[in-house]
């Protein structure tokens, strides 16, 4: 990744196919696969934002939103960890707004992804905190059904 001058923020290439991407939960990829399926162009976790620095001026902590779409200038960034744990995502995404204005960012909770899974008609369940946690789709995810 190449760094922005003006923001500091990495910049993005080209995504590869999704076999390819290490996505870092499986709800991302069926994320990314009802992206697929509706044409909407993404790029996979392309941009860190600097949100921390040292006494020095280093930066100690980014946030990296896990996705971005172009043709709508948003980035989404999904979290299925149960409500309460959402915390400290959410202190990154205040801190992300008040650092970066310009930037347009949603963030899709698992209530909100239980939601969208219910609409394509895939089952959903729930996983265990040693398992990762969160909530994935249930079964195969290849194709996320005929749309709504």
């Amino acid at each position: 990744m190449d760094i922005d001058e003006n923001s500091g923020a990495r910049q993005p290439r080209e995504h590869p196919p999704l076999d390819e991407i290490e996505f870092a939960h499986a709800s991302e990829r069926v994320a990314a696969e009802i992206l697929d399926y509706y044409r909407i162009a993404w790029l996979y976790e392309p941009h860190s934002f600097p949100i921390q620095w040292d006494g020095s001026g280093n930066v100690i902590a980014y946030f990296t939103p896990d996705f971005y779409l172009p043709d709508f200038d948003l980035y989404i960034e999904l979290t299925t960890m149960s409500q309460k744990l959402v915390t400290k995502k959410n202190r990154k995404v205040r801190r992300l707004k008040e650092l970066y204005p310009e930037i347009n960012i949603k963030v899709f909770y698992q209530k909100d992804f239980r939601a969208l899974l219910a609409r394509f008609g895939i089952a959903s369940e729930s996983r265990e905190h040693a398992e990762g946690g969160g909530v994935v789709a249930a079964g195969p995810t290849s194709d996320p059904g005929t749309g709504p």
